[in-house]
């Protein structure tokens, strides 16, 4: 059976966990001290007093938005989604961002994003002076549907 392993980094530090049986992803904690208040715009990072270790190199873990910060409050990732690789060791930050016109502010403890483990295809790359031809071909940005 294969394992994420976590270490807590912080005494403090929650190990995440699922909120159900059926979540996709583990909640991560805010690792903090004192509140941060993240007013409109701000961009913070935030500590969760864990790292982790991927059973091998064909997985990484993506730190995604938790719905409910998102929606109600327009607190998500600064990044959009967040990429921990196989090979690190550090401690796991979330960037945020407050995207709402009200301040908002992560007491300890708060949950503040989610990771889920996924797997990963790292092909070797290789430089091409032609690609395939298809039916779309170079057509982005609503070339297929509503523009």
């Amino acid at each position: 059976m294969k394992y994420l392993k976590i270490k807590k980094v912080k005494e403090n530090a929650l190990v995440p966990k699922r909120a159900s049986e059926g979540s996709a992803g583990i909640d991560l904690y805010a690792c903090i001290d004192e509140p941060i208040t993240v007013n409109s715009g701000d961009l913070v990072k935030v500590p969760t007093g864990i790292a982790i270790e991927l059973p091998n190199s064909g997985m990484a873990a993506f730190v995604f938005a938790r719905s409910g910060l998102g929606i109600n409050h327009g607190i998500c990732p600064s990044n959009a989604v967040g990429v921990v690789d196989s090979d690190y060791r550090g401690e796991i930050c979330v960037g945020l961002t407050n995207h709402s016109s009200k301040p908002f502010v992560i007491e300890p403890q708060t949950r503040i994003a989610q990771l889920i483990v996924m797997p990963v295809l790292p092909l070797p790359i290789m430089l091409s002076d032609e690609l395939t031809d298809t039916v779309r071909g170079e057509g982005g940005f609503g070339s297929t549907g509503i523009k």
